[in-house]
């Protein structure tokens, strides 16, 4: 069904852009969360693990995954880089 009244047209192109940039930021975190698991050593997982927490954060302060998703992940991710060798 096609979209009619002006204001509908805007929020169809409002939607479409957020969801694309939406889509970019969502797809950063997956694969800081990939480059992190990938980590064979203490001292690399420590290096990265700054940068994906603040991208767990900001995630969850734009609500795409919730606050207390981002905490738990936070919380296993330190623990998982804190049991590499």
């Amino acid at each position: 069904m096609a979209k009619r009244t002006a204001s509908a047209q805007k929020q169809a192109r409002k939607s479409e852009k957020r969801r694309i940039l939406s889509r970019g930021k969502r797809q950063a975190l997956k694969t800081a969360l990939k480059h992190l698991a990938a980590a064979k050593t203490k001292e690399e997982a420590l290096k990265l693990l700054p940068g994906v927490q603040s991208l767990v954060d900001k995630s969850a302060k734009r609500r795409m995954v919730h606050h207390k998703t981002a905490s738990r992940l936070k919380s296993r991710l330190t623990r998982e880089a804190a049991d590499l060798k």
